[in-house]
């Protein structure tokens, strides 16, 4: 159920970033290896608990900008 769920969080961020002309985010295959050159963001996960969905914005070595998506287990520290 878990894995449900962060699959439709992901369609449904997907989806949004599409609306932005931004590159689509594709959900990422460990069995593919990603072609790097700069990463630009990843998302921030430092108050989360458990098993949440991540973004990474990079640039690939053609220049072209890139979007996966991945589930991360977040920090769970706050700011208090």
């Amino acid at each position: 159920m878990k894995s449900l769920i962060s699959l439709f969080l992901t369609l449904v961020a997907t989806s949004a970033m599409a609306a932005d002309n931004e590159p689509l985010a594709v959900v990422y295959n460990p069995a593919q290896p990603l072609d790097i050159a700069k990463v630009v963001s990843v998302s921030n996960t430092a108050t989360t608990c458990g098993v949440v969905p991540a973004t990474m914005v990079y640039i690939d070595h053609q220049g072209q900008t890139r979007r996966v998506t991945y589930n991360v287990i977040g920090d769970c520290t706050s700011s208090l």
